[in-house]
């Protein structure tokens, strides 16, 4: 009897070990993308000083490596995104202000993982910054007031721009 169990365990065990490490392995193709040769365009909904170029997936669909380029000063408001974001410093110094976190001063190599629905805002502190930015699902974003209450992208992106005016 307890042979039996044991085997039942283990082969629940091994079919849930194999089936983990069949999903986490990617079918698709190797691909490169070259820093010099990415193509940057706005992003729908976030502020002009901030640039895009998507290096693998589609942000609009899925999974997906974006790489960011945000021009002196530039802030992408308080905001949050469905899917967990994952941004690295490539270039340059940012600030992440994040609801309930100490801000996080990021420079070139640094990480910062931001789960599901957090508020948060980024601000390029220096005179350009370059950041991957990797979504484990589609890209969007949803603008908050100070209160947390969802707001317009035109409300939050025309608010900041009084802002930064003064």
């Amino acid at each position: 009897m307890r042979f039996t169990r044991f085997a039942i365990c283990l082969g629940i065990c091994v079919i849930g070990f194999l089936s983990v490490s069949l999903f986490a392995q990617d079918t698709g193709q190797v691909s490169f993308a070259s820093a010099a040769g990415s193509k940057f365009a706005n992003l729908p909904g976030a502020p002009t000083c901030m640039t895009a170029s998507v290096q693998r997936g589609d942000p609009s669909k899925g999974a997906a490596v974006m790489l960011l380029k945000f021009s002196s000063g530039c802030v992408v408001p308080w905001h949050w995104h469905t899917a967990n974001e994952q941004l690295m410093i490539v270039s340059g110094r940012g600030k992440a202000e994040m609801k309930d976190e100490k801000t996080a001063n990021l420079a070139a190599g640094d990480f910062l993982f931001l789960p599901s629905k957090h508020h948060h805002q980024f601000t390029c502190a220096s005179t350009t910054c370059l950041l991957f930015d990797v979504t484990e699902a589609a890209f969007d974003i949803h603008y908050v007031d100070a209160s947390g209450k969802e707001i317009p992208p035109e409300e939050a992106l025309k608010a900041k721009a009084k802002t930064t005016k003064k």
